[in-house]
């Protein structure tokens, strides 16, 4: 059986004092006008821990310093071919951010936040994730069912697994 590489990422969910979750608009070429809102993240780079790449990655995205160790509440493998470019899928660690709204602007310059396909960043409330009718994708799917599951329930025990 031939060995799958997965692209290892972290992604925050960054909650302001209202529950509102800040999101990446990733607009992704293929196919073709592809828009999926996910959280905040990247991959981890070779000899970094996963919260020095949390913590290098919100600064570049959205110019927020995260100086405590949040809590890993999320954890997702997807294996698609095509999902990560140059693997063979993808595993991304969530952990949980609370913090004052703020006007989200990181140290990367719009040229390279293009490059890496992001191309606006939003606030949103749960309610309005729930009820999303458009034509845009979130990351995962249901991102409304775990959202409101961590906002309700508070940090879990251990990280929930979640689908695509």
């Amino acid at each position: 059986m031939p060995s799958v590489s997965l692209r290892h990422s972290v992604r925050a969910i960054i909650l302001d004092e209202d529950d509102r979750i800040l999101l990446c608009r990733f607009a992704i070429p293929k196919p073709a006008g592809t828009v999926v809102w996910a959280a905040p993240g990247g991959g981890i780079e070779q000899d970094e821990s996963p919260l020095a790449a949390l913590r290098r990655e919100l600064r570049e995205e959205v110019g927020l310093a995260v100086r405590t160790d949040p809590p890993h509440v999320w954890h997702q493998e997807v294996v698609a071919p095509g999902h990560a470019a140059g693997y063979d899928g993808v595993i991304n660690d969530y952990f949980l951010v609370r913090t004052a709204r703020f006007n989200p602007r990181g140290t990367l310059s719009d040229d390279e936040l293009a490059a890496e396909n992001i191309s606006g960043l939003k606030w949103w409330h749960p309610q309005e994730v729930a009820s999303y009718g458009g034509p845009d994708l979130f990351s995962p799917r249901d991102l409304a069912a775990p959202l409101t599951a961590l906002i309700t329930c508070g940090v879990p025990a251990g990280p929930v697994l979640l689908g695509l």
